[in-house]
């Protein structure tokens, strides 16, 4: 299956299962598109950030 094909039959899932806008599935990462798929698949989560990891994050991506 060409890339195109792969990446149209992907977004069309993201639309109608996820409820994703076109914007919403070409900003995402495939990460972030296998994470939100592996939840709802009911797959083992990942273990949640540590501390330092959430102070990275939030120095990065302040509030606001």
């Amino acid at each position: 299956m060409l890339f195109v094909e792969r990446a149209g039959a992907l977004a069309g899932f993201a639309g109608a299962f996820l409820g994703w806008a076109p914007d919403a599935f070409w900003g995402a990462t495939p990460a972030e598109l296998l994470a939100v798929v592996s939840a709802l698949r009911g797959d083992a989560a990942a273990a949640p950030p540590d501390d330092a990891t959430i102070a990275r994050l939030r120095e990065a991506f302040p509030d606001g």
